[in-house]
């Protein structure tokens, strides 16, 4: 037990000395984001909307190669969430649809399925892979940076919402990284062992050039 001179001497300590640390840093939107994000709203024109957001309830656009949808909360969308290291999303994913292949360099990601079933899984930097069918109230991490996929299964569509500890976690498809860009043929060929005609499939699917 901590003598008590000192415990008053700490209790004065932060009286006197109250803390320098905003509550929040509600996101400027008007302004560019900077390294550390975004700039913070002047604390007198910050309202209770700017700490509440309802996007999340209704069913995402699914009508795309992919058949899923991925409704983002992050700081852009969601102003209150800058500066305090969290974001969500809400992902549906229709009858034999699927999330390739992709990363988050930012942050890693818990999945939390509320619909449907969904086959999801990573590979570890070892070339290990972990992959499972998550079913209703079944949760799955992915840790940050790596590779991981989630795969509608079942019957129904799928519904799920992920968390991330970053307000923006990035994100970067592997297969509209090669095939999606201007990355030239020969280039892609040589880096995925795929023949010529492969490749220019991909990139006419995905909107490749080069």
């Amino acid at each position: 037990m901590l003598p008590i001179p000192f415990l008053l001497l700490l209790l004065s300590s932060s009286i006197l000395s109250p803390s320098s640390a905003a509550d929040f840093c509600v996101a400027d939107l008007s302004l560019p984001t900077t390294p550390a994000g975004f700039s913070c709203k002047k604390e007198s024109t910050v309202t209770i909307s700017d700490f509440v957001f309802s996007g999340l309830g209704a069913t995402g656009n699914t009508d795309n190669i992919i058949k899923a949808a991925v409704t983002p909360a992050f700081s852009s969308q969601f102003p209150g969430l800058n500066g305090l290291g969290i974001s969500t999303i809400r992902l549906d994913i229709e009858i034999d649809g699927v999330v390739p292949l992709h990363t988050h360099p930012a942050a890693s990601e818990v999945l939390l399925v509320t619909q449907g079933a969904i086959l999801a899984g990573f590979i570890s930097s070892s070339n290990s892979v972990y992959y499972k069918t998550l079913y209703e109230g079944d949760l799955m991490v992915f840790p940050q940076g790596l590779l991981h996929f989630q795969v509608q299964c079942g019957s129904s569509p799928a519904v799920a919402f992920a968390t991330f500890n970053s307000p923006d976690p990035g994100l970067q498809i592997t297969s509209l990284s090669l095939f999606g860009s201007s990355l030239p043929s020969q280039l892609v060929e040589k880096v995925t062992f795929l023949d010529d005609a492969q490749v220019k499939k991909l990139k006419k699917v995905l909107g490749g050039t080069g």
